[in-house]
């Protein structure tokens, strides 16, 4: 799918659309463990779970980043019409992204523990935490796999199949968590090998369309040596998104830091809470992934004019879709939370609840992040996207400390829409600055 001709917002929609499918069903997939872990192994095995995501969103956000940045030179390569490049940069970044997740396996493991410390998990979640976490952390060469391979496919314009392996893997995940946590007692440890398998699969099958049938790929010539010209624009593009996401991470520990300190009650809310959020809140990321890809392709191809319209009609899809999840949470949030507790009077549902009653209205800010931050993303202005990292760990940490001084739950549930309010002001910033030297773009 080129993204250099026709209507931009039917472009965005129908690449968006498997996207936001793809995220949903892997958000499913989490929120089985989480329905699972909660309902069939009680609320201190969820959270020490909810403990981890933090250092978790760390360590995946990086990857994340990182593949998503590799993957935009990709688009620009194929906007361009570049397909010797394309292979040359392709091979190149699949010979970066085996070494740093060997690298970054073997190091997290070696540090869960003074990390879950270091972060005040509370001592009785500390051994479940960790069994947890380290898993994922072993399994991170899958997770690379899964986001390279899927960001390859995306830059091509290929956003079908993603999904459609995203959705068989979910199938799988939630197969074996049912296997793993039920009849063979696997504990948390078993809703981690869920995970990380079903990330391999999905990881496994978009490699073997992307070699086959992508179309892009010469097969039987010489695989391209490592350059060190390829490597370096990559992690040029790359390492600062890496970076960005990693930043913004840092924040979401100090948050998880001050939340710990609450209590345990407070962690397990928190972490309900945040995992329906997150149901919600996924999708308007597909879009602004979208968005990266397109403003990649229409880079490439000089064609500045249609990022300008890309970014009205994406954010005119986020806030549609932000007005909807809100309607849905009001009215259905103490279902929601019902079905991951088993409850909905207990404390820990009381602050469930209570978190989404005060973040959802708050979704649109959110949305415009994601169209700004990954407009500036797909222009290649990865170092311009760190600062808005930035923002968001000022927003987290202040968040946390002063939740945590104050001892207030309601401050935690307003501490990620401060996080995206700072990284969104900052980000429309930039893109208007940038959009307005190229004369393409009026504010």
């Amino acid at each position: 799918m080129e993204l250099t001709q026709g209507h931009p917002l039917k472009q965005l929609f129908f690449f968006a659309l498997p996207l936001v499918f793809g995220t949903v069903f892997q958000q499913l997939y989490s929120f089985v463990d989480t329905v699972l872990v909660g309902r069939f192994l009680g609320t201190d095995a969820l959270g020490a779970v909810g403990v981890t995501y933090s250092l978790h969103f760390l360590i995946m956000g990086f990857v994340q980043g990182l593949c998503v940045g590799f993957g935009i030179v990709l688009a620009q390569g194929f906007g361009a019409k570049d397909r010797e490049g394309l292979q040359r940069f392709f091979w190149n970044g699949a010979y970066l992204c085996a070494g740093i997740s060997f690298l970054l396996a073997a190091v997290t493991i070696l540090l869960t523990k003074p990390l879950l410390r270091l972060i005040q998990t509370p001592e009785e979640l500390l051994p479940l935490a960790a069994a947890y976490v380290q898993i994922l952390f072993l399994g991170l060469p899958a997770t690379v796999l899964y986001n390279y391979s899927a960001n390859a496919l995306r830059a091509v314009g290929d956003s079908q199949r993603p999904f459609y392996f995203l959705l068989l893997s979910s199938i799988v995940n939630i197969a074996l968590d049912c296997l793993f946590i039920v009849p063979l007692h696997g504990g948390v440890a078993g809703a981690a090998w869920a995970t990380v398998l079903s990330q391999l699969l999905s990881g496994v099958l978009n490699s073997l369309w992307y070699f086959f049938r992508a179309g892009v790929m010469e097969r039987g010539g010489p695989r391209p040596a490592p350059s060190l010209v390829c490597m370096g624009r990559l992690c040029a593009v790359g390492l600062p998104m890496g970076l960005e996401y990693s930043v913004s991470a840092i924040g979401a520990v100090v948050m998880q830091g001050g939340i710990n300190t609450l209590g345990k009650t407070a962690v397990a809310a928190q972490t309900a809470g945040e995992k329906i959020r997150q149901m919600f809140t996924l999708p308007m990321e597909s879009v602004g992934m979208a968005m990266a890809t397109y403003t990649g392709q229409n880079c490439g191809a000089g064609r500045m004019d249609r990022i300008r319209a890309g970014i009205r009609w994406g954010l005119l899809l986020q806030y549609v879709y932000c007005g909807t999840a809100w309607l849905v949470i009001f009215l259905l949030k103490a279902p929601l939370t019902t079905l991951v507790l088993g409850e909905s009077v207990s404390p820990v549902a009381q602050g469930a609840i209570q978190y989404l009653t005060l973040i959802s209205p708050l979704f649109f800010i959110h949305g415009s992040l994601m169209i700004f931050r990954n407009t500036l993303q797909g222009l290649g202005k990865s170092l311009l996207a760190v600062i808005s990292g930035i923002g968001e760990l000022v927003g987290r940490s202040l968040g946390g400390l002063a939740a945590a001084q104050l001892a207030s739950f309601a401050l935690i549930c307003l501490t990620n829409p401060l996080a995206w309010g700072l990284g969104a002001v900052y980000c429309l910033g930039m893109t208007c600055w940038i959009l307005n030297k190229s004369k393409e773009f009026s504010i």
